[in-house]
């Protein structure tokens, strides 16, 4: 006979799973274990998603600049802790009676990742997907060649020194 809450852990188990894989897939993400209860996903050392290991209760959190006010709208949803919060860092800890939203830990994975990853993992990544390019940034522009000041203008460019 199982044990009370060994279905709820089992499903948090397979949930973490799931995510740590999804994550993984990601250009460059590998896991670390910084402290005891956490494999968490980093790349380039960089950690874009906080998860628990097999066993513990479940938890999500990641770095959200641009969805995190949405995600803290949700009931199960506070700023993280330790000072992240202010950078958009969200801790996601839903309730065991209620279906895990899979598919928006998934995207708040996917945003997290984007966040932290060097752009060159991110470009890596869009075109795997075949996504189009993002839009170059806007280069200077440059300037046509200076004429050269006319004698006028060096005489008063001149008095200005004195």
């Amino acid at each position: 006979m199982a044990r009370p809450g060994a279905r709820t852990q089992s499903r948090t188990d397979a949930a973490v799973a799931e995510l740590r894989a999804f994550g993984l897939a990601y250009p460059g993400a590998h896991t670390k274990s910084p402290w005891p209860g956490h494999l968490d996903l980093p790349v380039n050392d960089k950690t874009f998603a906080y998860l628990p290991c097999e066993g513990q209760p479940f938890h999500v959190s990641c770095k959200l600049p641009r969805s995190s006010a949405m995600a803290l709208l949700l009931p199960f949803v506070k700023p993280a802790a330790y000072g992240l919060g202010k950078s958009g860092w969200v801790d996601a800890t839903p309730p065991s009676d209620v279906p895990l939203p899979m598919e928006m830990f998934k995207e708040w994975i996917d945003e997290s990742y984007r966040a932290q990853a060097p752009k060159k993992l991110v470009a890596q990544l869009d075109a795997k997907a075949g996504s189009p390019p993002k839009p170059a940034s806007k280069a200077k522009a440059t300037s046509a060649p200076k004429k050269p000041a006319s004698k006028t203008a060096k005489k008063t460019a001149s008095k200005r020194r004195i």
